[in-house]
């Protein structure tokens, strides 16, 4: 494995702890991915607590990092890269304490020379999340730390501003990241990119040029060993508030006064403070058949497997610009879609039968898959005798530069974010808060659930909901294969 020269990371040596290490995103995630990051050199020092409610040794704990990462991480494993991570491997069972954990971290740092850091990941569900953050603290890690949250943040706006007033008895607002793996996502970060580095896009992206703004991220996915934390939950507040809702201010926010973690966070806020409060009537809920029967689940269980909705954004910018936002479980195609229709011309000089306008408007596409790939469509000439327009498209994905190497995934890159103190990536207490105001509408008075067949795109009132625009999903082209001559 090529060695990537440090600079890039964080000024100083961090002690991990790893809280929820022996869980199902430790294994397929956090542990391959700080694996990836301390071996190509972004991390100049490191040690690595587990920490978890299971009772074993390190060396026990280091088997199941070997184990996981020989399944999840992407890239082959050298032996004597695995080596040097393990002799970093230490662990504490929970049982043991607040004094144990501090007595490792402590003797973690000694092997430091000079000033160091720590970072401390809860990866534990949303109910242990404050009883590890009072564990922090009684053993004395909140100094020279940040921590990580996973999602969800609250449930609703009372229990988002408890969880928040709770967190900041211990951490202040500045030490605390809430994360989004969305937008550690190379394709997300690109839409910045896109807009603010190219004079062609950004005099357009506004009500007089776009017409309506879809983000779709339909999931094939069951529910697996989720059950209990779905039943809970539901599509809404474990996707849209937590994901989409990122994504649509990434996508809507104004310029920021420079690429800097408060400014993007700043202009972030304020489209969320521009969003009309979500009504339910402009909503649909769904729940595939058969959630009812699943293990675990109320056979009379109102939680949406399911939701599409229309939100607006009530500033100079986006005012009359919808945007639709779908996402659910069970669905016939797992995609991460933005996708931007602009307005058509306000008349037409081609003949009737040309087809001008059959294939719709023309739309600009981001893929957000790790795959990263963006289309923008439009309407051409056909070759030949008269006036025949077809749909053509330009297309780009990673794959056609070289440095799709060079991607980090997701959770590696907002590791490595939050070592560094950038909150770019990460969502505020503000902002969270702020999409659960908008939210109480439907939190209160939720639409009635409405049946679907696995393997659909949801509920058929799905239509009536984007109506007169129809949903981008189903593309009818599939994306060109650059491996392939002739496309």
């Amino acid at each position: 494995m090529a060695k990537i020269p440090a600079g890039v990371g964080p000024r100083f040596p961090h002690v991990v702890v790893l809280v929820g290490a022996t869980g199902d995103l430790a294994k397929r995630k956090l542990l391959p991915g700080l694996f990836h990051l301390t071996n190509v050199g972004f991390i100049p020092g490191y040690r690595i607590i587990g920490v978890s409610l299971d009772e074993m040794s390190p060396d026990q704990f280091r088997d199941v990092a070997h184990k996981s990462i020989n399944e999840f991480f992407t890239r082959k494993v050298n032996g004597s890269d695995w080596q040097n991570f393990a002799k970093n491997l230490d662990y504490v069972s929970l049982s043991a304490g607040p004094a144990a954990l501090k007595a490792a971290v402590e003797a973690a740092e000694k092997s430091f020379e000079g000033e160091c850091r720590r970072l401390h990941y809860l990866s534990v569900p949303p109910n242990a999340a404050l009883s590890a953050v009072r564990m922090l603290g009684e053993a004395g890690l909140v100094e020279r730390s940040r921590v990580v949250m996973e999602k969800p943040f609250g449930t609703d706006l009372a229990s988002a501003k408890s969880l928040n007033e709770k967190l900041h008895e211990v951490f202040a607002e500045e030490q605390i990241f809430r994360i989004d793996h969305f937008l550690g996502k190379e394709p997300a970060q690109n839409i910045l990119a896109f807009r603010f580095a190219n004079g062609l896009f950004e005099p357009i992206w506004n009500r007089n040029f776009i017409d309506h703004v879809q983000i779709d991220v339909p999931e094939t996915l069951t529910l697996g060993q989720r059950a209990a934390f779905y039943e809970q939950t539901g599509a809404f507040r474990d996707m849209v508030v937590t994901h989409l809702f990122q994504i649509l201010g990434f996508m809507a926010m104004e310029p920021p006064t420079s690429l800097e973690p408060k400014p993007i966070s700043e202009e972030k806020n304020k489209v969320f403070r521009s969003m009309v409060p979500i009504q339910p009537a402009d909503v649909v809920r769904g729940q595939y058949a058969g959630y009812r029967g699943e293990e675990g689940i109320d056979p009379e269980s109102d939680t949406e497997t399911f939701i599409a909705l229309k939100c607006s954004i009530d500033n100079w910018r986006w005012a009359g610009v919808p945007f639709y936002l779908r996402t659910g479980k069970r669905m016939a195609e797992g995609q991460r879609i933005i996708s931007i229709a602009f307005r058509e011309p306000p008349k037409s000089m081609f003949p009737a039968d040309s087809g001008v306008g059959a294939r719709g408007p023309d739309h600009l596409t981001f893929d957000l898959a790790d795959a990263s790939k963006m289309s923008l469509s439009f309407y051409g000439k056909r070759p030949g005798p008269g006036m025949k327009l077809d749909k053509l498209s330009l297309q780009f994905a990673m794959h056609d530069t070289g440095f799709v190497g060079d991607v980090l995934e997701a959770y590696e890159r907002l590791i490595l974010d939050a070592m560094r103190g950038d909150h770019t990536l990460f969502t505020t207490a503000e902002g969270i808060e702020r999409l659960w105001e908008v939210s109480s509408p439907l939190v209160e008075s939720p639409p009635p659930v409405r049946l679907y067949a696995p393997g659909s795109w949801g509920p058929n009132a799905i239509h009536q909901l984007v109506a007169p625009h129809a949903w981008r999903l189903p593309f009818e082209r599939v994306w060109r294969d650059p491996n392939k001559l002739g496309c």
